[in-house]
């Protein structure tokens, strides 16, 4: 079963505009799914290519001027990273014919491909970033990128369905890659066992040469059980008993890869008290789950990292909003020596937007204590939220709303 994807319409539109879109993202999410669908509606014109292919590999690299009177735009290029030899190649095409839509491009190492694009085709491509399914494309709901406004809250409590703190753990553990949500596959573990082993450790082998399966499996554990906690390298390390040197190099691969995201510290000239170290995500909380051991919803919702594993849920639904609509975020977290914290910011409009994350259902009033400090800033203070497992939408006080969070 295909699941729509909020990007479609972001590829359609970009399409019209540039002759080529880039769609960056981790394997297994569904880029070329998604633009395989988006190939039937124009009515199968274009030509798919993927360089899987290990003959249509070897081509592109060693001879890409043949690879491309073999085949001819309007394309679609799959896993490009594996021959960057081609983008001096499309650039010419792009110059010479300036066509809309001619090359649709996917690959799966975000920051060499970016490389690629800088140095051939900056200003002749459309790059977007794709991760596995949001929370509403997964029910069906209308995408747009989060924001604490109260009409545009009112609307999605109205027409969204709620599910209750059991409901949300089973979408945290199950997680949100295609195969699984579409019941594709349903075995959970085989799938989560193949995809570590299949796919991220060959990728992170082919990004950084011979690796040690079994001490990177205890890095990535590790690393999964520090989800929603600042980045300590030498705690990573040591688990994994490996350097820091290659700690720091396998999370900025897995950074690469798409599978986790940073949440940088939020400063400025006035809040000089502010840690800057960032904090490590997931975009799968399914993943974190399986690599952290929580054998079912019900484990992992009275676990003991079933508030971490809800903040990262939270944290990634919210980038994932900004992700589907292409829009670029301005999304923070807030913490000084004085022990004040705030889980995220968003800036917007000259304003900052604090944000609580709570696993509760009624949260108290000093849960939003920090908001304060934000005072100090250089941008005006907007309305805050607190989001929580609440069963509709409040408010704390008029500027401090209480956010279900099964409307992100």
């Amino acid at each position: 079963m295909y699941i729509k994807r909020a990007l479609e319409t972001v590829v359609k539109d970009l399409s019209s505009q540039y002759a080529a879109v880039l769609i960056t993202g981790p394997r297994q999410i569904g880029k070329t799914t998604m633009l395989k669908k988006l190939m039937e509606k124009e009515g199968n014109i274009r030509e798919y290519v993927t360089l899987d292919d290990m003959e249509e590999r070897n081509l592109a690299k060693n001879d890409p001027a043949m690879f491309f009177q073999l085949h001819k735009p309007p394309m679609f290029i799959d896993e490009i990273q594996y021959a960057p030899e081609l983008f001096p190649y499309i650039k010419m095409q792009i110059d010479k014919e300036n066509r809309p839509g001619d090359f649709w491009l996917t690959g799966s190492q975000i920051f060499k491909l970016m490389e690629g694009v800088q140095e051939s085709m900056a200003g002749r491509t459309a790059v977007l970033s794709m991760s596995s399914l949001s929370q509403r494309e997964i029910i069906g709901a209308k995408t747009a990128p989060f924001e604490i406004e109260l009409d545009k809250l009112r609307n999605d409590v109205n027409n969204i369905e709620p599910i209750d703190v059991s409901g949300m753990f089973s979408r945290i553990w199950m997680g949100s890659m295609p195969a699984l949500v579409s019941g594709r596959y349903t075995d959970r573990s085989i799938f989560y066992s193949g995809y570590v082993s299949t796919y991220i450790e060959r990728d992170v082998r082919e990004l950084s040469g011979a690796i040690d399966s079994m001490k990177f499996y205890n890095f990535i554990v590790s690393a999964a059980a520090r989800a929603g906690q600042l980045v300590n390298y030498k705690s990573i390390a040591d688990d994994a008993d490996i350097d820091q040197v290659t700690a720091k190099s396998w999370l900025n691969i897995m950074e690469r890869l798409g599978l986790i995201f940073y949440l940088h510290p939020y400063s400025n000239n006035v809040l000089k008290r502010t840690i800057k170290t960032p904090k490590l995500y997931f975009y799968d909380t399914g993943l974190v789950c399986y690599l952290t051991k929580w054998s079912s919803p019900e484990t992992a919702m009275n676990g003991a990292m079933s508030g971490a594993l809800f903040e990262n849920y939270v944290i990634s639904e919210i980038v994932k909003s900004y992700q589907c609509c292409g829009v670029d975020m301005y999304v923070y977290y807030y913490c000084d020596r004085d022990a004040k914290e705030i889980d995220v910011l968003i800036e917007k409009d000259g304003k900052l937007h604090p944000v609580e994350i709570k696993k509760t259902v009624s949260p108290k009033r000093n849960a939003v204590s920090a908001f304060e400090v934000l005072d100090k800033a250089a941008l005006e203070r907007g309305t805050g939220a607190v989001v929580c497992m609440a069963e509709k939408l409040g408010a704390i006080d008029r500027d401090k709303l209480i956010v279900p969070a099964w409307i992100i």
